[in-house]
């Protein structure tokens, strides 16, 4: 995303040394999903319709967890008041931020793999493997994220937050595209029959909408995505 057309001035931007209750409640759920797609074996028999009593526990957990969190400030969006108001400022960062972020990159990154991988070997052995794949593939990917979420080199993860302004287009680029493309994917796996030449429709759609929206959000067009010019103070969501 290095060659974003679009930037946007910090001093430009409106200025706010509190967040609103609402803005904070709205952003509980989001960590609560982010925590909740963690166990991916498991969240992937909810999926296919095969959820249990584990899938109630796990999100009674996340909820007791996250709601803490919450109500202490400590989930990024849900703070009082934003802990970033400088993009050039060397701070420390949060563990708190580092944490939630290493689980979001994994919530953005591992299942839009996990069903990249299903599409590849669907369309090569024309044969859907998507259980194996999840309890064979997916936990050593989360360990490599948290791995390098432990190590500061995620974005938004180091430990310091003297990058933000354009680290947080890498995060909020990635979101973009994973979302809408497991959107379509969703679509088409609801909407074809399930057949070799539709297996090869998916792959090829999946990987367009992929590229399509990364690209968009590397030329800074999607809401978050343009570098931000730092020396002024200016929050970061």
């Amino acid at each position: 995303m290095a060659f974003a057309r679009r930037v946007e001035f910090a001093g430009q931007r409106k200025m706010r040394t509190r967040n609103r209750r609402v803005y904070r409640l709205l952003h509980w759920p989001i960590w609560i999903f982010v925590f909740f797609l963690t166990p991916g074996p498991l969240t992937f028999d909810l999926f296919v319709g095969r959820g249990s009593r584990w899938n109630v526990v796990w999100l009674v957990m996340v909820l007791i967890g996250t709601g803490i969190a919450a109500y202490r400030g400590r989930l990024p969006g849900v703070e009082p008041a934003p802990y970033i108001l400088c993009f050039t400022e060397d701070r420390p960062n949060p563990l708190y931020r580092r944490v939630c972020y290493t689980f979001g990159w994994n919530a953005a990154l591992n299942f839009a793999l996990m069903n990249l991988i299903g599409l590849i070997a669907a369309v090569v052995t024309g044969r859907w493997y998507m259980q194996p794949i999840y309890r064979i593939v997916y936990f050593p990917v989360l360990s490599l994220v948290i791995v390098l979420g432990l190590a500061g080199i995620l974005p938004r993860v180091g430990r310091s937050t003297s990058g933000e302004g354009t680290e947080r287009r890498y995060f909020y680029g990635t979101v973009w595209s994973v979302t809408f493309a497991q959107t379509v994917l969703l679509l088409l796996w609801k909407t074809l029959p399930s057949t070799h030449a539709t297996d090869v429709v998916k792959l090829a759609i999946y990987v367009a909408v992929l590229a399509v929206i990364g690209m968009a959000a590397a030329r800074g067009v999607l809401p978050r995505t343009r570098p931000i010019v730092p020396g002024e103070l200016i929050i970061a969501d």
